[in-house]
């Protein structure tokens, strides 16, 4: 019996075809633009047209081929988000923002001025006790002056000093030190944001040396005070090695971090950004949609990705070494536990965590934030530089209450993209800004909770009883 082979029809065959093109022709581009679009476009509903757009911000700086700018970038955990933030027009962001830097006199909610005691000590930061520091954790008479660092000098040179006063609007600030990390350029910046919005970069001698060896810096002696050096967008202010209040690395990033207010004393609003990270939207926008928006708040940042609790960021702190002295921060948290420190719960609504992602801060500067931000320099010169372990302690203790926008991680990742860092750390400060290296971490055992002044705490954490 013989096999009979049947052909389909020259019409069929034609239709499969042409069905198989158009799909083909449907799906590349998709493919494509998923592929190599802005990550931050699949969940920020961007609202910058073409022509707002500033025709330099993609070669803002060309930096030389062995400098490596974009080499070992993290990727995100959240391809997708589920809360987005949405951002106005461009043209409507930047006319509101400029009214309001041109409202000096705007009030400042419901909190009194600040006043700063400014006299001279031995210390950066005064050298404050426990009792010293929860004393002005309560503030209603603006006739008390608080304590916020600069009881000796920072070394910026004058010019530098002249600059930064002299920025009334929108301030972005970023530090690298210890050579730490590298230099990354923002994207996606309007066409007036350049013109109207300051960026200060600001570098130690260890950075200065690396960066005039890649050319990207002139190699100088750094005596005296020296013509503004400008890096793209960045105004690039070097700080002198010998004249830095800490040895840590850490902890003077911590001062510029932390103290913008005091640094950029006339701003009304700051983007503090880590030398890890790369915005990818404006930050006229991000101010606009995190803060000014709706009832607005006095500060922004993202909520951490894993850690609900400060106990929690503590144990991650010394198990990942972090932070190498696990008998300091057991100290701290211990500390922190005696003077009222307790787990997150619905009763803190409408914070939503006790643990923030600090890689990118931002602030309406104003009596409230900086409040917040002088009681919390306070505590990390008084133990470490790892700001999310007193944020929740520094933020339920003081009064009136500052406003906090805590906004999903999700939000963060496609605001920025995070960078792993240049260096190693070899060494780092323990204790009041020392300069030690850090200790073995040891694992903790379930005795140590016994008798501890964390013990209700921690029971409470766990949902656990506790007589």
């Amino acid at each position: 019996m013989g096999w009979v082979r049947v052909r389909r029809p020259p019409l069929l065959q034609s239709k499969l075809l042409c069905v198989s093109l158009l799909y083909l022709l449907t799906t590349l581009p998709l493919a494509l633009y998923v592929s190599f679009s802005d990550p931050s476009s699949r969940c920020l509903p961007l609202l910058l047209l073409p022509s707002t757009r500033s025709s330099a911000a993609a070669t803002l700086f060309e930096y030389p081929r062995d400098y490596g700018e974009h080499k070992h970038a993290l990727p995100t955990l959240h391809k997708h988000c589920s809360d987005s933030a949405v951002f106005s027009d461009y043209k409507t962001v930047l006319e509101e923002i400029n009214g309001l830097r041109r409202n000096l006199s705007a009030p400042s909610r419901a909190f009194p001025p600040l006043r700063y005691q400014n006299d001279r000590r031995n210390t950066f930061a005064g050298n404050l006790s426990i009792e010293e520091r929860r004393s002005f954790f309560t503030h209603t008479d603006s006739a008390v002056e608080i304590p916020c660092g600069f009881f000796k000098d920072f070394p910026i040179a004058q010019a530098d000093r002249l600059a930064m006063e002299s920025c009334r609007g929108v301030v972005v600030a970023s530090a690298i030190l210890n050579d730490h990390d590298k230099i990354r350029q923002p994207k996606g910046l309007g066409s007036q944001t350049l013109k109207t919005t300051c960026f200060f970069l600001f570098i130690d001698d260890r950075t200065h040396s690396a960066l005039a060896s890649h050319g990207i810096l002139k190699d100088d002696d750094g005596h005296g005070a020296t013509a503004s050096t400008a890096v793209g967008a960045w105004r690039v202010v070097r700080l002198r090695q010998q004249q830095l209040p800490y040895e840590s690395p850490a902890m003077n990033g911590v001062v510029v971090k932390h103290l913008l207010h005091r640094l950029f004393p006339n701003a009304r609003f700051s983007v503090w950004v880590d030398g890890k990270m790369q915005l990818t939207v404006d930050p006229l926008l991000l101010v606009h949609s995190l803060l000014v928006v709706g009832e607005g708040a006095d500060m922004a940042v993202s909520r951490h990705p894993f850690n609900l609790h400060a106990m929690e960021e503590a144990i991650a702190t010394a198990r990942w070494r972090k932070w190498g002295d696990a008998d300091a921060i057991r100290e701290q948290m211990e500390t922190y536990c005696r003077n009222g420190l307790q787990p997150w719960s619905n009763s803190k609504l409408p914070y939503p965590s006790d643990v923030p992602d600090t890689a990118i801060i931002i602030r309406r500067h104003g009596s409230a934030s900086d409040l917040f931000s002088c009681l919390l320099f306070n505590e990390l010169e008084a133990f470490n530089p790892r700001d999310q372990l007193a944020f929740a302690y520094v933020r339920d203790q003081m009064s009136p209450k500052v406003s906090i926008n805590m906004f999903e991680v999700e939000v963060l990742e496609h605001i920025a993209v995070e960078y792993r860092h240049n260096l190693k750390r070899d060494s780092a400060g323990s204790g009041r800004g020392g300069g030690t290296k850090q200790g073995v971490t040891r694992m903790a055992s379930s005795r140590d909770i016994a008798g501890s002044s964390c013990e209700k705490y921690l029971m409470k954490m766990w949902g656990e009883p506790s007589e």
